[in-house]
């Protein structure tokens, strides 16, 4: 043991004499020292440990540096981007939709507007991507697109301008790939065809909407589209529609009227000349629906851009915000002056229908005009709902008044608001060269009005016409309304199955009628076929 201590006091003396030696003693014979007092373990590890660092070195310096995306491939990436996310707010305008019909219509018929309202989306997609979207951008004449069936075909985007070389060509000025292009405009179709579920709800047989639905995205809509988006008539003309007023929503309001006339007027909705108001049953959800439609505006129009230029995404947002917020200000005054109740209906569609109204010139106009263009919107919805009534068409969400009326003022709006070619920095071609309409009151005269008159005439009389000629063989064929027994039931259990408040208490009696109703106090019951 003493001889122990000895041996560990005589190292200890020793490391101190040697640190106590003059300084040619160098700092790598300091270090040999402290490595060979480690363990084995620790010496084997700290060899490895140096073979590594001199190995990741040697790599690295041997590697050459990979090269960056270019500042082009960036602005395709952050397009893309840009578009992506406003194509998924105008598809979460479905969701608002589903919410804001399904309030304004009756408890009875609520599995049934859900239901219609979500598969509609569905079949959009088919037949845009089958048909669709050939017919609208697809290389072809000044009246339909006659490529692209199916998604395929030459394309080479994102290239644009010149450097295009596909059959996509009235899509050659946004920079992004074809998918992301297909993706946008498909939200835009599913939007023209739920506005006409509200339209013709709470009596018309599903597998004929659905077979409608079909029909107008994959036909009507697209044509009209063409004329306007795809480089058509219109388009050459100097016809003007930045986000659709026209394009999605008067197309849609068109197809609703009809759908609506051809369908007559739900049981009890009209007696002895008199408009018999049928609440919906759930203006929270109505509410709720609005604001998600707000938000997908935010989408819609300044995703319409279809790049991202920050100037023009916070001004066509702003505009877009301005005119809705006036539009819903407007109604409440209006509809507190001539019904005499501030009606929340009324707010929520002055709301959309300042929304509508903005979106074609959106991109064209300073934020007084949109001002100016969402009062007037909220003025026309709050009586366009009434003389429709006066008229016999019962519309329960009142689409035709917030989408047809408001989409043709808005239309209007472009030839008369516009600020003119170059007007704002995103109003050039790909060359640099100004473009845009220019309005009647900021000095533009008649040149643009007149093309949108054109326009709104030529786009409605079409829509009419194929609309009226689906609705008449539809009719024809399957039948468009449900019994009348099936209607005062409720489309949920006659159409499918089930109820969306199972348990509640229901609409209707134990005979099947409406409850405060029998079947001698509405005529309309004896009078209606079971097949329209």
């Amino acid at each position: 043991m003493h001889k122990q201590k000895l041996r560990t006091k005589n190292r200890r003396r020793s490391v101190k004499a040697y640190s106590k030696t003059p300084q040619s003693k160098s700092k790598i014979q300091l270090l040999s020292v402290a490595i060979k007092r480690l363990s084995p373990n620790w010496q084997a590890s700290l060899a490895l440990a140096t073979l590594i660092v001199f190995g990741w070195g040697y790599a690295a310096f041997a590697q050459a540096p990979a090269a960056g995306p270019t500042t082009a491939e960036l602005k395709v990436a952050i397009d893309t981007l840009w578009v992506a996310i406003a194509a998924f707010l105008v598809f979460f305008m479905n969701a608002g939709f589903c919410m804001l019909e399904t309030g304004f219509c009756r408890q009875k018929n609520a599995v049934n507007v859900l239901a219609k309202n979500l598969i509609v989306f569905a079949l959009s997609t088919l037949a845009f991507w089958a048909i669709g979207f050939a017919f609208m951008f697809g290389d072809g004449n000044d009246f339909i697109g006659l490529n692209g069936f199916f998604l395929g075909g030459a394309d080479n985007s994102p290239a644009t301008g010149d450097a295009y070389k596909g059959i996509f060509s009235a899509l050659n000025w946004t920079g992004v790939p074809l998918a992301a292009k297909f993706l946008f405009q498909l939200v835009f179709a599913g939007t023209a065809a739920t506005i006409v579920s509200g339209a013709v709800a709470e009596r018309i047989k599903f597998i004929d909407f659905l077979i409608f639905s079909l029909l107008l995205v994959g036909i009507a809509y697209p044509i009209t589209g063409h004329w306007i988006w795809g480089a058509g008539w219109l388009a050459d003309m100097g016809f003007w529609d930045f986000a659709g007023s026209t394009v999605v929503h008067s197309v849609g309001g068109w197809a609703a009227l009809m759908g609506a006339a051809f369908l007559g007027p739900r049981i009890g909705k009209y007696q002895d000349k008199q408009v018999v108001a049928l609440p919906g049953h759930n203006m929270s959800i109505a509410t709720l629906g609005c604001l998600i439609l707000w938000l997908g505006w935010f989408g819609f129009n300044p995703g319409s851009v279809m790049a991202a230029d920050p100037n023009a995404i916070a001004h066509i947002a702003l505009t877009t915000n301005m005119a809705g917020a006036v539009g819903g200000i407007a109604a409440t005054i209006a509809a507190w002056l001539y019904l005499g109740k501030p009606d929340l209906s009324m707010i929520i569609n002055g709301i959309l229908a300042g929304l509508v109204g903005v979106t074609a010139s959106c991109a064209y106009i300073n934020i007084g005009s949109s001002v100016i263009i969402g009062l007037v919107a909220g003025i026309l919805v709050v009586f366009s709902v009434p003389f429709f009534d006066k008229l016999g068409i019962d519309d329960p969400v009142g689409a035709t008044s917030v989408h047809l009326v408001c989409g043709v003022w808005g239309t209007l709006a472009v030839g008369l608001f516009a600020v003119g070619p170059g007007g704002y920095p995103w109003l050039v071609d790909l060359a640099g060269k100004p473009i845009g309409p220019h309005g009647l009151f900021f000095g533009g005269g008649f040149g643009t009005l007149i093309p949108q008159i054109v326009g709104i005439l030529s786009v409605g009389g079409i829509t009419v016409l194929l609309s009226s000629i689906f609705w008449l063989v539809l009719k024809a064929t399957l039948g468009i309304r449900v019994s009348s027994q099936e209607e005062l039931e409720g489309l949920d259990i006659g159409e499918h199955g089930m109820e969306a408040y199972s348990g509640f208490i229901t609409e209707t009696s134990s005979d099947g009628f409406s409850q405060g109703y029998s079947s001698g106090d509405i005529p309309q019951a004896r009078d209606l076929p079971n097949t329209l």
